[in-house]
Order: structure tokens, then sequence, then C-alpha cells
């Protein structure tokens, strides 16, 4: 006793049973402090008790919520690297919270039926769920270039898994349909975990270290869907449901127990939340590379959602005529592909210029279409070489794409991505609404028809523009396909470019090989001081 009493001598006399229990919290805020300037004095607290139970309630959460494991501290000195396990972290988390967006795909008849209401009416919520998400892609993602990422992440997360609940048990549709929309604006997780990853990976392993998070993004609409269809034609819909909100909980207690604390990469800038549209609208028109990029995805996404979205017309009707169950398998194609995506982005486009690669991709997945079209209409063989081509090339695409637009101006990164998406998106909605339109007036060979061409344009986009043009059009710098940002050998010094980007973002796990050439190069430009500090 005699302990405690000289415990609590910053406090009255009468303040021991108060200051006990603000001494039992951990030590991670100042919370005797913050009672000492609370402003209530031990009476007013004795008689109402609540008062004091709120706010010491208030004080443990934001003890909780600000207290960090010790693997997720971050020490400017000894940032935490970005290695192999925190890649697949970071994968995992993108996987099982895009799947948010996609569960109601598979059991739209489902929720038809028990809202009792028509299956055109069902279908708005994956709509509302879309839509929902573009909002967030468009006034969340941003933020990520301000805010710390860290609580930033986490809270999108609890805040979308807490909302997940009324999904899982409101019997009114409207509700559902209002609930579906902003669970979808706040499922951005992925996006923000792209330019993340585009910071903190090395610039010669950019390419693969995005593959991982790609992968986990296709790696979630496909599970999503797959697992969907198998609980609700063996058990309640609403399991599906029940799924996700567990593993959207895992998702954050894995994050909130590994993932680092990094600083905000824009602490001190005003940033105005009315401008953000107009800022992004203003890298468009003044960065050719993203401007490339975002075409290019564009035409991709069309070509994707073209095919997916009439493939179910083709293989339910003569002379195919397959069951949904056979149709869904469908998406279980191209799985090989996706988790393969790492190793061929270290072994190619890790090697490459992104333009490269992204033609390479180009070329791949506009052959699939010609013969998906070409043969789809009699042998199913068509449609099942498409998807792989598709898949195959549209990786290629999409991680060369990211891979090069995560070098334009890294402290705007998350608006930089957001930008890129937006336009994605849009293509994503032109392929479903110009394939079945066109599948309407004359079938398979007509939709195939305008992925072809949208496959022949985004090849045009490419060609015009070479991978060290600065401007808008041309091929200055040279036709050299192989990166000049690579490590180099032993008897050579790292370049200027990779240098500068090293530099940028730092707090990546090095090669053996690059601390030495640093401080060789360091050594050699009259003691860099300030690069030094950097590496």
């Amino acid at each position: 006793m005699s302990r405690h009493q000289n415990d609590a001598q910053p406090l009255t006399s009468n303040t021991n049973d108060n200051n006990h229990r603000f001494k039992e919290k951990p030590p991670v805020l100042d919370t005797d402090a913050d009672a000492q300037s609370s402003g209530i004095s031990l009476p007013q607290v004795a008689q109402v008790d609540g008062v004091d139970e709120s706010s010491t309630t208030k004080t443990q959460l934001q003890t909780l919520w600000h207290w960090k494991p010790k693997a997720a501290r971050y020490d400017p000195a000894n940032p935490p690297k970005f290695t192999i396990w925190m890649n697949m972290l970071f994968g995992f988390a993108s996987c099982f919270t895009v799947s948010n967006l996609y569960y109601n795909q598979a059991v739209l008849n489902k929720i038809a039926e028990t809202f009792h209401v028509t299956f055109e009416r069902a279908s708005s919520v994956a709509t509302l769920m879309q839509a929902g998400y573009c909002s967030g892609l468009l006034f969340i993602c941003p933020l990520g270039d301000i805010f710390p990422r860290r609580p930033f992440i986490l809270g999108l997360i609890a805040f979308t898994a807490t909302l997940w609940i009324p999904l899982c048990l409101t019997t009114s549709f409207p509700s559902f349909s209002a609930i579906s929309f902003l669970c979808g604006a706040t499922t951005v997780t992925p996006q923000l975990m792209l330019p993340l990853v585009g910071d903190l990976a090395p610039p010669a392993r950019r390419a693969s270290s995005l593959a991982v998070i790609v992968s986990g993004l296709s790696l979630g609409v496909l599970l999503a869907r797959t697992l969907a269809g198998v609980l609700a034609n063996f058990t309640s819909w609403r399991n599906i449901y029940w799924f996700g909100l567990g593993v959207q909980w895992l998702v954050f207690a894995l994050l909130y127990i590994w993932m680092p604390d990094y600083p905000s990469k824009n602490p001190d800038t005003r940033f105005n939340y009315f401008k953000m549209p107009w800022q992004i609208a203003q890298l468009l028109a003044t960065e050719p590379l993203l401007l490339q990029a975002a075409l290019v995805a564009f035409l991709h996404s069309g070509i994707f959602t073209s095919y997916w979205t009439t493939l179910s017309f083709l293989l339910s009707s003569p002379p195919y005529e397959y069951s949904q169950v056979v149709i869904g398998l469908f998406g279980l194609i191209g799985v090989v592909v996706i988790v393969c995506a790492p190793i061929y982005s270290r072994l190619i486009i890790d090697r490459l210029v992104p333009l490269v690669s992204a033609i390479m991709g180009l070329v791949v997945e506009t052959l699939g279409v010609v013969v998906g079209t070409s043969v789809g209409s009699f042998n199913v063989a068509g449609p099942v070489v498409q998807a792989i081509m598709i898949d195959l090339g549209g990786q290629f695409t999409q991680i060369a794409m990211r891979s090069s637009i995560y070098g334009i101006q890294p402290l705007k990164r998350n608006r930089v991505n957001t930008a890129y998406m937006v336009v994605s998106f849009a293509g994503q909605l032109t392929g479903t609404a110009v394939g079945n339109r066109l599948y309407a007036q004359g079938g398979w060979v007509y939709s195939g028809a305008c992925g072809i061409a949208f496959g022949g344009f985004a090849l045009v986009v490419c060609l015009v523009r070479g991978p060290r043009e600065q401007g808008w059009i041309g091929w200055s710098g040279g036709w050299k396909f192989r990166r000049d940002d690579l490590p180099p050998k032993k008897s050579e010094t790292p370049t200027e470019e990779a240098l500068e980007e090293a530099g940028a973002v730092g707090g990546y796990e090095d090669d053996g090989q690059r601390g030495d050439d640093l401080e060789n190069v360091s050594n050699a430009r009259n003691g860099n001081d300030d690069r030094k500090k950097e590496q």
C-alpha cells in the first residue's frame, strides 16, 4: 500500500483509487498527464461514476489504437525492411478485401428470393457495390498521400468489417443496397497497398513485388465468386457474408500486428480535399507516361470484361448449353497464370523496360482474342485458349504499366494510382456495355471483333511513345529494351536514376552488393552526406 501511495503523490490524496486505475494502463500514452489535465476534480468523479468510466474507456481505446507491436514500430534510423513475408501479407490482405466486391455476383438469384424482389432489382446490388468502389477510388485513395498509411488502412478495414455486420443480418432490401454501396466505397485497401509497395520495393524488384499484390487482387475476384457459388449451393447464401466478415477481421489482426507504422509522405502539405479531382486530372494532362499507361489499362480492361460478360451467354446457348456450375468453373482456368505472376515478373518484367513487357502482353492478349473469336462459336477450345491468353497477357500488361507509373512523382503515388485506376475502371464499364450490345446484335463474333479492335488500338498507343521518351510522342532515348536501373555488376556502379529512386523510397530489404555499391559511389561523389543518410 505504501508503494501505491508514493505513486499517487502527483494527484490529491483523495484520488488513490482512480489513479490506480490509470496506472494499470499500458504506458504508451501519457495517461497520468491526461488525467491531471482533464479538469475533473475528485468529488465530481466520485459522485458521477459514469463520467470517470467513460473517460477511462475512451483513454483505453485510444491507448489500444495507438499502441503498436514491436514489429510494427517505425524507427527512422533503422526503418523496417521490405521482406518477402511482408509482400505476401499485403497480397493476402488485398485478396480478401477485394473479395468484398464480388461475393454478391454469384448469389444474386438467392438475394432476389430472400428479399422477394426481381432479379433485375437484385442485380443492382452488384452495380451499387462497384459504384461505391469507384467513389472510393476517387475520393478516399488519394488521401493515402497525406495520412500515415497504417492507421488509415486499419481504420478502413475496421469500418468496413463493422458495417458488414448488417449485410449479414438485415431483412430490408433498401438497407442491404445502401450498405453495399458504403462497403464498396471503403473496400479500397488493395489500391492503397499498391502505391505502398511501389514506395517500399527496390526499383529492380518493383515489378515482381507488385505482381504479388496484383495476383492477390485477381485471386480475390476468382475466390469470391467460386466460394460464394459453392456455399450458396449447399448452405444459406448469408454464410458467404459471414465468411467475409470473419476474414476481414483476420486481415485486420494480421496487419495490426505486422504492418509497420510508416510515416506520412507529405506531413506538412496543405491539402484541399475539394481540389483533389482537379489535381488527378492535371496529372493525366501533364504526365505523358501516366496517360499512355491509363489508356492501355482502359483498353485492356475493355477486352477483359467484354470477354467474361459475354462468355456466359455463349456457353449457355447451343451448341454448348452448359450449366451454371460448369460456366462458373471457367473462371478457374487462369489460376495457374495468376499464381505464377511473381515468377515471370521477376524473370522477365523486372529485366526489361515496362513498355516492352506491356507490348508483349498485349500481343499475347490480342492473339488470344483472335483464336477465341475464330473458333469459339463451334469449339469450346477457343474460349479456353482465349481465357488463358487474356489472363497471361493481361498480367504482363498490368504489372508492367503499374511498375512504370510508380516512378512518376513519388510523393503523389496514391493520386497517380487513382488516375490510373479511374481510367481503367471506365474501361471495365465500357467493355461490359459495348460487349453486351455487340453480342446482342451479332453474337460471339461481333463481341470478339470489339476485343480485337481494343487490342490493336492498345498496341498503337504503346508504339507511338518509346520507353525513354519524355514528350508525348516519339522514341527519343533509344530502342534499348533492357532497363537502365538494374543492380550493377561488381565492376559497375549504379545509375543516377537508380540512386535517385532508391533515395526517394528507402526502407527496403537490401541486396548484399547494394550497400557496398552505394558506399563506393558516395565516396566517388565527394562524400555526398545527404545521399548516404537516405541510404
